[in-house]
Formats: C-alpha cells, structure tokens, sequence
C-alpha cells in the first residue's frame, strides 16, 4: 500500500513541474514554489549521476529555449547543467563510428555530384588543386575527404627546417613553458598528460638517471642550449586532409591513447581546458638533428579515424577501452635500429575529417617561427627557422 502511496505522490509531483512549464511567464511567476522547492529539495538527497541524468534534460532545454524561458526555475534553487557537462555526455564516440561507415557507402553516380558540391560550397573546398577534380570520381565521402593534391599545389620549402605538416590554421605557438602548452590563447594543457609518461628513451636510446629530480619538460631536452617548442595546427572539414612529415627524423616510438572524440574547433578549444588530452591522439616521437621530435595527430568528432601509413597494427576508435590507457609500440628492433626515417614532406598519415596536429620539438634557443595566431597555412610552407 505504502508503494503505491509513494508512486501516485511521485506522479503529482511530476506532473506539478509540467504545469509549471506549460504556464505562460505571467503565470508562471505567481506559481506557488513550495512543491517545486520540496521536490529540489528531494534532488539534492540524491546520488549525483541520478541528479545529473534527471536534470540533464531540463538543462539543454534551458540552453536552446529562447527568451530565457526556464530561468524562473533557478530562483527556486534549480541548478543547470553545465555546458560542458552536457557536451561531454554525447557520445562522439559512437557517432564517429556511424560517420565513418557512412563515409564507405557508395553513392550512385548521379547523386555524387550534387552532394559534393553542396559540401565544397559549404566548407570553401579548392577542387583547382585536386589531382582529380571530377566530382563522379569518387565513389563515396571517405575517398572524396581523403583526395589527394595535384604534386605542383604544394612545393615544399627547402630553405627552412621545419615546414607545416598540413594545410590548416595556427591556433597557438611558441616556446613550452612550466611544463604547460597552450592549445588556444589562454587555455593549457599539461605536457606530461598529454604525450605520457616518460618511457620511450629506450627507444631513443637515451641515458637518464632514474633519480634525476628534473621537470618532464627538462628531461625531453637532450641538448644544452636548447629549449622545447610547440605549435598547433588545426586542419577545418574543407582542408586537405592529409598529414606530411615536417622535417627530417627517425620516428622511434608510437604511444597510442584511445580517449574522447569532442571537437577541436578553436571554439570549443577555448571551452574546454585540457581538450587535447581528453581526445584520442596518435603520438609520434623520436629525434631530429637538434634532439627530440614528436608529432601528434588528434582525433575530433566525425574523425575517429587516424591512419599511419607505415603503420598497419594501428587501429583508433576502438568500442571499447580503459580511460586513461595507452598503448606502445617501438618501432625500433634487432633488425631495425634506427625505427623509421622520413624525409621533410614525405606523406606521413591522413584523418577522415578536419582535425589537430601538435608538434613538439626541441630546438637551439634562437629558433624563430615566422607565423602568426590564426593565420592560414598550407603544408610545406615553413613554420621557422634558425
């Protein structure tokens, strides 16, 4: 009896909170607050994933209603959701799966043009610099995002050391300082959560004492006189999506993290600290002439794939894993002691979609890069010099 009692309450009172929100705001604002408050009240005694699946709802209501429609319900000790909260509960990771096997469907071949265009009018896509440019080529999305570029579309700079590994945008760059890089002006990210711990230099074949009390960023330079650098490079849906080698160096170790597949959009960059590290992300490291290099492909919504071409064990946007897991390969072994050399502009790796590529090297500290905050920039065109 008590049972039912409880449920025919509980019903009441969820059909008090509808009334509340079916109300015109003149009303609503003389509603009485004693049963909204109580049942406030009652969500404040409960376990806080119950409180947060209960209100999530009613918080991306608050969100995209116009004119502030749900406000009056803070006034009664309702607490919204987050943004941030919200946005992390979509699964990308899902959705990023559904898209890639859409982007394998074949099109019929008259539907193929109309869809394409329709993408290249939408994200500025340039088909003069395509090596194919008829549309009816491609046979479905995932070949007419991966289309490769005419050779003369981008010459590569050979006057400089270190060239952009991809056509994108510069979110942010410079010199690492306090172990933190920043991903967008004014939001960091922890260097040693973002490439792992320090275990590759076995790879690298590099002596460090197991005692020595320095900064993760001190034990990445190798060389004295030289400092780390960054710089990002984010590659939009409508840019090449291809990825090169900046420079030349022997990749030694591959440390795979399989994470969150959340947008790399500066916008949402700016939203969430520490985005880069959340995301799932191939990092690459290994030496150039000046000590150590590392490149990092960063997976984002829509882009759960991450391919290496020299590397076929490689697989990203696995159903399941371990948050915080990683896994390791060395590509240096008995019969391969260097691991894997590549030369500057060599084709290194391709996404599905736009994505993020993080270079972190050390260089002489009068390195320069001759770039600026959100500029444009296409691979092979030189990020600086000494």
């Amino acid at each position: 009896m008590t049972s039912m009692d409880d449920t025919k309450t509980e019903s009441c009172r969820s059909w008090e909170l509808r009334c509340l929100l079916a109300l015109p705001m003149s009303y609503r604002l003389q509603f009485p607050q004693l049963a909204l408050r109580r049942r406030l009240g009652q969500l404040n005694c409960m376990s806080r994933p119950t409180v947060r699946l209960r209100s999530w709802p009613l918080s991306f209501l608050y969100y995209i209603l116009p004119f502030g429609v749900l406000k009056p319900l803070a006034k009664v000790g309702w607490r919204r959701t987050s943004r941030v909260t919200i946005y992390k509960s979509i699964p990308t990771r899902l959705l990023s799966r559904a898209w890639g096997r859409l982007n394998q469907v074949d099109l019929p071949t008259w539907l193929r043009k109309p869809i394409y265009s329709l993408y290249i009018w939408t994200f500025g896509v340039n088909m003069k610099e395509a090596a194919v440019e008829d549309l009816q080529h491609y046979r479905n999305l995932g070949e007419f995002f991966r289309r490769k570029l005419k050779p003369q579309a981008r010459p590569v700079c050979d006057s400089h050391c270190v060239i952009s590994p991809a056509d994108g945008k510069i979110l942010h760059f410079g010199r690492v300082k306090n172990c933190e890089v920043e991903q967008v002006k004014g939001v960091t990210y922890s260097l040693e959560t973002f490439l792992g711990p320090y275990t590759w230099t076995e790879s690298l074949a590099i002596n460090r004492n197991e005692d020595d009390p320095s900064s993760f960023q001190d034990l990445l330079v190798t060389k004295e006189g030289n400092e780390l650098f960054h710089c990002v490079v984010y590659l939009a849906p409508g840019d090449y999506h291809c990825f090169h080698s900046p420079t030349d160096w022997r990749v030694a170790h591959r440390r795979h993290f399989p994470g969150s597949l959340m947008s790399v959009n500066p916008g949402v960059a700016r939203w969430i600290k520490e985005l880069f590290c959340h995301n799932e992300r191939v990092v690459l490291s290994g030496e150039w002439t000046h000590g150590f290099f590392s490149l990092t492909a960063v997976g984002a919504t829509n882009v759960g794939s991450i391919r290496i071409y020299f590397d076929k064990e490689l697989r990203t946007n696995n159903p399941r894993y371990n948050k915080g897991s990683y896994n390791d390969l060395s590509y240096v072994s008995n019969n391969n002691r260097e691991g894997v050399t590549m030369r500057k502009g060599e084709h290194l790796g391709e996404f599905n979609l736009g994505s993020t590529i993080v270079l972190l090297f050390e260089a002489p500290r009068d390195f320069k890069f001759s770039l600026t905050a959100g500029q444009k920039i296409h691979f092979g065109e030189p990020l600086g010099t000494m």
